[in-house]
């Protein structure tokens, strides 16, 4: 898998432009100020709309106050893990059915069975293929 890179040509600033309207709203949960600084300007170069929560706790309140179309969910999180925020989201009226997509740096079937019990649709290892998270993504939020 490739690893995030952002491209600060003219081909990345009109990509943003011709997106116009954003494809759907994308909630980032990461702690790490660099990889949610990567995502967030990825993701809009590809159209999307991105609001951030950088622990457990707020990725639960971020859900629920800002309705996202897809949550991609860091797995090692401060205050509440991903997995218990991932229970807590499931569990909550408005967001509860949102495709949530577990991110992490570990790659063991153990890892993947956990994210999927804990109520992930989809399962991505670091360093992430931005090309196939999009298609991913997608896909996800195709209505």
């Amino acid at each position: 898998m490739g690893v995030l890179t952002v491209d600060g040509g003219q081909e990345a600033e009109q990509s943003m432009q011709e997106a116009g309207d954003a494809r759907a709203v994308v909630l980032v949960v990461e702690d790490f100020e660099d990889n949610r600084f990567m995502m967030r300007r990825l993701l809009e170069m590809s159209g999307y709309r991105v609001v951030e929560a950088v622990n457990g706790n707020q990725a639960v309140e971020r859900a629920a106050s800002d309705r996202p179309d897809i949550i991609l969910m860091d797995l090692s999180l401060p205050q509440l893990d991903g997995l218990a925020a991932t229970r807590r989201i499931r569990a909550q009226e408005n967001s509860g059915r949102v495709p949530i997509v577990a991110v992490s740096a570990h790659d063991s079937a153990d890892f993947h069975a956990e994210a999927l019990a804990a109520g992930c649709n989809e399962y991505v290892t670091k360093p992430i293929d931005f090309d196939q998270l999009v298609q991913l993504l997608d896909r996800l939020t195709a209505k």
